[in-house]
């Protein structure tokens, strides 16, 4: 480390941060020998990193490096580090869970690894006045970023633990398997961990089963880039499946266990309204997945309708294993529970069933959707109405008479008239047939060979 600071007259404040953006690029030019340094002095003062396997201690450097580049484009942005920036650190704190590091190890290596970074900062400093005044005003952005870095970490190594703990214990599982073969656990660990759940066998108390799967890791590139290991699939199971045992309502907890290449979760809705619970679960679904995306974690999830009694779980899982068909190969949420018979129908519809749309009514819906859907929308709206134009007219907020407009367009593009209960169900029937289409295989507008509106 250099030696003491000079006392110097200070400097003005553009010489200050000209000196300050010299060192941080003399580190970011150094930063791969810095996370080298770093590993070597861990090494030499914590026991448990001297005994690390190469696989496991490559992982470590990476996560160093991964540290310092995010340390140095804080600071080069003069902004506070969020979690976003961090969002990495979860999986690198479960897999220091799972290899069995200590949790005061693995905290140690942060206060080792901030203090190799505060020396390179010295040292690239120098001895003048401009230089040391410099490195001082990072030295509280550098500590902010170790205290927010370090806390995360923690928690998500206790948070890991904690789950993998419960994991451990085979009572989860085994529960698992009992329910999806229609059976109810009758005495000892297994009706214990049902109780725990809610899933109490006898009740009818509503519930819902979700299937998750990996659709492929989000994929980094340039600096973050991250060396992928064998397990990285089982990493992501994992955390995902910690993250869906959180999401329990009305005071339940979720089960959650990783079976195979899946991750299934059962959760009791409790007494109530279980439409409003599996919504509120619907929810909290979605965010745990917008959440997972930041970690690189992309899943497909399928959610069952609600059933009740834990009779139905069978059913229920095949439920949701099927609606995961309904989703794109970037993953989503496929929620029975927000789908009407309506549009599931349309969704499982072949090809047969959208070759017996009338071609007219396909080539009006291709257009219309390029140009807006008003067409689209003034037909459901008429429906909704109940077949009251002037209500139909208030809930798109247009004049009676360009509703009535629309409506004869719409018989003379298609032959139908909105007024006849069977061609306006036809007509619903094709809208929702279209819908359930992927955006790529709708038919273009363009070629329909139909003159505009």
């Amino acid at each position: 480390m250099a030696g003491g600071f000079s006392t110097e007259t200070l400097t003005g404040a553009d010489t200050v941060r000209a000196e300050r953006a010299r060192i941080l690029a003399r580190l970011l030019d150094r930063v791969e020998d810095l996370a080298e340094r770093a590993i070597i002095t861990m090494r030499a003062e914590i026991p448990a990193y001297a005994a690390m396997p190469p696989e496991i201690l490559a992982d470590a450097r990476d996560q160093v490096l991964r540290h310092y580049r995010t340390k140095l484009a804080v600071l080069l942005e003069d902004r506070t580090v969020t979690l976003d920036d961090i969002a990495y650190t979860r999986r690198a704190a479960m897999r220091r869970a799972r290899a069995g590091l200590a949790l005061a190890d693995y905290i140690n290596a942060f206060r080792v690894g901030q203090q190799v970074f505060w020396e390179a900062v010295v040292e690239c400093a120098g001895r003048s006045s401009a230089g040391h005044e410099a490195a001082l005003t990072l030295a509280a952005p550098l500590m902010r970023y170790c205290d927010f870095a370090s806390t995360h970490a923690a928690n998500a190594y206790v948070e890991f633990q904690q789950y993998a703990a419960a994991e451990a214990v085979r009572e989860s599982r085994d529960l698992l398997e009992t329910l999806l073969a229609g059976e109810a656990p009758t005495r000892g660990p297994q009706l214990a961990a049902a109780h725990a759940h809610g899933l109490t066998p006898g009740s009818d108390e509503p519930l819902v089963v979700v299937t998750a799967v990996l659709v492929g890791p989000k994929q980094a590139t340039g600096d973050q880039a991250v060396a992928a290991g064998p397990d990285q699939g089982a990493d992501a199971r994992h955390a995902a499946c910690a993250a869906l045992a959180r999401t329990g309502v009305n005071g339940r907890r979720t089960l959650s266990v990783v079976r195979h290449s899946e991750i299934v979760a059962i959760a009791a809705l409790g007494p109530g309204d279980g439409a409003a619970a599996a919504g509120r679960l619907c929810d909290r679904l979605a965010e745990v997945r917008e959440g997972l995306l930041g970690e690189g974690i992309v899943l497909a999830l399928g959610i069952s309708t609600v059933v009740h009694g834990i009779e139905q779980i069978p059913q229920a899982y095949r439920e949701a294993r099927a609606v995961l068909e309904f989703l794109p190969e970037d993953g989503g949420v496929a929620a029975l529970p927000r789908i009407t018979p309506f549009q599931y129908l349309a969704m499982r519809a072949d090809d047969t069933a959208r070759h017996l749309v009338d071609p007219r009514i396909t080539a009006l819906l291709a257009e219309d959707r390029a140009r807006g859907g008003v067409l689209t929308a003034t037909i459901r709206a008429f429906a909704a109405a109940d077949l009251n134009l002037r209500a139909a007219a208030e809930r798109l907020q247009i004049h009676h008479n360009t509703a009535q407009y629309r409506l004869r367009r719409i018989q003379e593009r298609t032959g139908r008239n909105l007024r006849h209960i069977t061609d306006l169900v036809e007509l619903l029937v094709a809208i929702a047939l279209y819908d359930s289409l992927p955006a790529g295989h709708k038919p273009a507008a363009e070629k329909t060979g139909l003159r505009d509106q």
